[in-house]
């Protein structure tokens, strides 16, 4: 079959096949993907646990730095993806192109700069992460390796995000697939058997990044892909680039705003020691278990939405975001009662230590209660941003990922010590629904009734 065959197959998938088993085609390669990835994050939370109470919160603070590394992937990968989708919905393969590559190589640019920075100022960085005296030591040695391989983690989210915005998702899905299960096994081979502790644990990380990158980029070599990624492909134009950056803002706030508030909350959970950090730990890892659920099938909605929108296909966005918000609700309801049931052997498993266990189980709990919250809020954002309406999608975001979060945390935290910073996220998930109301009605409100009107919103 010729590109020009491959083209018209992609886009008559996407713009003929029924709305509810295309979301699921779309939807399974990304929602195991992120289970696999959140497996992994588990199962390392668990080895290095192991090492102590100290080396677990020193996974809890990087993490806090992966995610930002995870933003810079996304802002260029969903930036460029949104742009790409719309264009090949429009039939114009050349622009998704210039797009996809252009993404790619902002995104590895910036991570070697952020990398280099990083590196310059490691001391002051583990410190504003909110490490403690304890914790320093070990979240220096890992954070060591993870920089490392920064711009291959970077680029490997960028080309999963352009790869998912093609309608390609099972492609992005091997390439991570493979790089979670190789870290699996890396983590007990170097952190015992060659008795590297925690060190072991990012050498782990780092090679299966490495790894996940090469396989992700063979696809685009091999011409398995719509998009071609050569440099010469790239348009580093300032207001090209503003155009994909602005698009995948939503992203890069929601990213970013969740890392500081990773950060603020292991500074606010730091005056109640290592146990508080390493609890609360704990339970972000269990709960975006959960919630990758509903962000998979998110993710699997998102190039639905964008390709049916440039192709003014607006029935088809209409009944995509219904579909993909019921879906998302009922497996968030079931996944969120069977670990509130298992809340205190999952945070046990991760960490034995009764004060953690104590500190994690109230913690988790309450999330548990307030989860059936975020299906409608997650595809909203994903709505806007996926069908250009980046202003919108930034506001949103920032609220959902942030800004209410962290004066809702300072402020319980201060009235409530302990109790309130266990408390916070639960309550921000109820706040952030008010919003997310008010812009989904504002959308359907403008959005076209008829597939053929001639001006987009």
């Amino acid at each position: 079959m010729n590109n020009s065959s491959k083209t018209d197959a992609q886009y008559n998938k996407m713009t003929k096949t029924p709305i509810p088993r295309l979301i699921i085609t779309l939807s399974i390669p990304t929602i195991i993907s992120m289970l696999v990835t959140n497996v992994y994050n588990l199962v390392d939370t668990g080895f290095v646990g192991m090492l102590g109470t100290s080396a677990s919160g020193a996974v809890g603070i990087v993490f806090g730095f992966m995610a930002i590394l995870q933003a810079i992937g996304f802002l260029f990968g969903q930036g460029a993806g949104s742009i790409l989708s719309r264009l090949l919905g429009k039939h114009d393969t050349d622009g998704a192109s210039k797009a996809a590559a252009t993404g790619f190589w902002g995104a590895l640019i910036l991570s070697v700069i952020a990398e280099i920075i990083c590196f310059i100022f490691l001391d002051d960085v583990v410190t504003m992460l909110g490490s403690t005296p304890t914790i320093a030591p070990f979240a220096k040695t890992y954070i060591t390796y993870i920089l490392l391989a920064a711009p291959f983690t970077t680029a490997s989210f960028t080309m999963n995000n352009i790869l998912r915005y093609e309608g390609k998702a099972s492609l992005g899905m091997v390439g991570l697939l493979v790089g979670a299960v190789l870290n699996m096994a890396g983590d007990p081979l170097f952190m015992f058997t060659l008795d590297m502790g925690i060190a072991g644990a990012g050498l782990s990380t780092c090679i299966s990044q490495v790894i996940s990158f090469g396989i992700l980029l063979s696809y685009f070599l091999r011409g398995k892909t719509t998009c071609k990624l050569g440099f010469r492909n790239a348009y580093f134009n300032v207001s090209y680039i503003t155009n994909i950056i602005t698009t995948g803002l939503p992203s890069l706030l929601r990213q970013g705003l969740q890392s500081a508030s990773t950060i603020i909350l292991n500074m606010a959970a730091s005056p109640y020691g290592d146990a508080a950090i390493a609890g609360m730990s704990a339970v972000s890892r269990i709960i975006f278990f959960v919630f990758s659920v509903c962000l998979g099938i998110g993710q699997g909605f998102q190039p639905v939405s964008a390709f049916n929108y440039g192709a003014n296909k607006y029935g088809r966005v209409r009944s995509a975001f219904k579909y993909a918000f019921l879906m998302a609700t009922v497996l968030i309801f079931l996944l969120s009662d069977v670990v509130y049931v298992f809340a205190e052997p999952l945070v046990r498993r991760l960490r034995d230590d009764p004060e953690v266990i104590v500190i994690g189980v109230r913690a988790l709990k309450l999330q548990c209660l307030t989860q059936i919250f975020l299906p409608f809020c997650t595809m909203t954002e994903m709505l806007l941003q996926s069908t250009g309406k980046r202003l919108q999608a930034s506001i949103l975001s920032s609220l959902k990922s942030g800004i209410i979060f962290i004066p809702v945390l300072l402020l319980l935290a201060h009235f409530r010590g302990l109790a309130g910073i266990q408390e916070s996220q639960p309550v921000s998930n109820i706040l952030q629904v008010i919003p997310c109301v008010i812009l989904a009605m504002w959308y359907f409100k403008k959005l076209p009734l008829k597939d053929d009107a001639s001006s987009q919103i």
